[in-house]
């Protein structure tokens, strides 16, 4: 069975940095394309960062620039590099993975993906 659990989640100052991870188990992230999303509450949750299975990345152009997907395939964890937090970044946020096949376009919605994780709070201050 595929499990996703994020971690990382922290309350920071603005101009601050956090790296969010999101460990798989029950699949080698090698085979799968996985995304980084965020929600605020009454807000729908927005795609803001992917990676191919060939490690192409895509992002949100409200987080290009600052954060950085990437993967570590030996430990089967993928990250996401905040820097120059503001605190409009203030979110939850998820990870999610699909399989190859269903990869051919990785950036896209929450919904879409067949693996979801419960998410990781993210708290910026001003």
């Amino acid at each position: 069975q595929v499990h996703l659990l994020e971690s990382g989640g922290d309350s920071v100052q603005a101009g601050g940095s956090l790296r969010l991870s999101c460990a798989a188990s029950g699949y080698t992230t090698e085979s799968y394309c996985m995304a980084w999303f965020r929600q605020v509450s009454g807000k729908e949750r927005e795609t803001i960062a992917a990676i191919d299975t060939d490690g192409s990345t895509t992002y949100a152009d409200s987080v290009k620039g600052r954060f950085t997907v990437s993967q570590d395939k030996g430990k089967n964890t993928l990250y996401l590099q905040m820097n120059s937090l503001k605190p409009e970044d203030t979110a939850m946020y998820y990870c999610a993975a699909d399989r190859a096949e269903y990869c051919t376009n990785y950036f896209r919605s929450w919904s879409t993906f067949s693996y979801q994780g419960q998410g990781t709070q993210v708290t910026v201050s001003s």
